[in-house]
């Protein structure tokens, strides 16, 4: 096991019209660092160029992801190739275009914690979610399921922030935190309330991120310097892909399990699964 282990996580959009989230991170020793953040993948290539990313613009641009790009880039920011990958997107061996196993075994385990899982199309994420892993696949990378036996190098494997979350901040439910829904956590709160309620629960997973993670840089607006919820989206997906590197550093720890089957798993942290039949499939 390579003692300076890297890690690539992608809090990747379902569709190339909206950005995505992107980390990198890197084991030194006992401890573990944040290399790069940004809120897209152009951004991301462009660290690794010395362009430093403008978090004030008015709107994060989507795009197709890059794999080539990224992984180059990302070599570049490390100074070696990444040896694991993770991602918060439907990705399984054969093509995906409905419900798979994964996503009901997630959905049994964890709806009455309010964190079912949303389930794959021939859209959405369809074709993009084949080109991610046929290209992760192609290049060395193996797509962890219920059928890998252990950890290794050149690995890619799916997470679920939501269900990470419970873990990470030892909730008993679901955290508000998504942008979109914000009208539905808290119904008849005005706008400014609601900004304060979700930079709130970002700060604490920020903060529960940062005892994992040294020189993470990412600095939260001020409730008062945010006039729209499409503001905070960029944070979001930037913390998405945050938790999505803690569920790589739990998988190479030997602390998560996989829901699901041999063709797609969702990577879980052990102690919020609950019942053993769903470590069966």
């Amino acid at each position: 096991m390579n003692p300076c282990q890297t890690i690539l996580a992608i809090d990747a959009a379902w569709t190339p019209t909206q950005p995505s989230g992107l980390a990198l991170v890197q084991q030194r020793g006992c401890d573990w660092h944040c290399i790069a953040l940004a809120p897209s993948y152009q951004g991301f290539v462009e660290l690794a160029a010395g362009i430093t990313t403008d978090w004030t613009v008015r709107r994060i641009p989507g795009s197709e992801p890059k794999l080539p790009q990224l992984l180059e880039a990302a070599e570049r920011l490390a100074g070696q190739p990444v040896d694991l990958v993770t991602l918060d997107m439907p990705v399984a061996k054969t093509p995906l275009s409905t419900r798979r196993g994964a996503d009901r075994v997630v959905s049994r385990e964890f709806a009455s914690r309010w964190c079912a899982a949303h389930s794959p199309t021939a859209t959405r994420p369809g074709q993009l979610g084949a080109r991610i892993s046929d290209f992760l696949s192609a290049t060395g990378y193996a797509l962890a399921t219920t059928a890998t036996p252990s950890p290794g190098r050149q690995q890619f494997l799916e997470v679920y922030p939501h269900v990470a979350l419970l873990s990470l901040l030892k909730r008993s439910r679901r955290v508000p935190y998504k942008v979109s829904k914000s009208t539905k956590y808290w119904p008849g709160e005005p706008l400014p309330e609601r900004i304060r309620s979700l930079l709130r629960e970002f700060g604490a997973i920020r903060e529960a991120l940062g005892q994992v993670f040294e020189g993470m840089t990412l600095v939260l607006p001020t409730p008062d310097n945010v006039k729209s919820l499409a503001e905070l989206k960029r944070y979001e997906d930037v913390l998405d892909a945050l938790v999505c590197a803690w569920v790589g550093v739990e998988y190479l720890a030997g602390r998560t399990v996989p829901l699901g089957d041999e063709d797609a798993a969702i990577w879980c942290p052990r102690d919020v699964v609950r019942t053993e039949s769903a470590l069966g499939g």
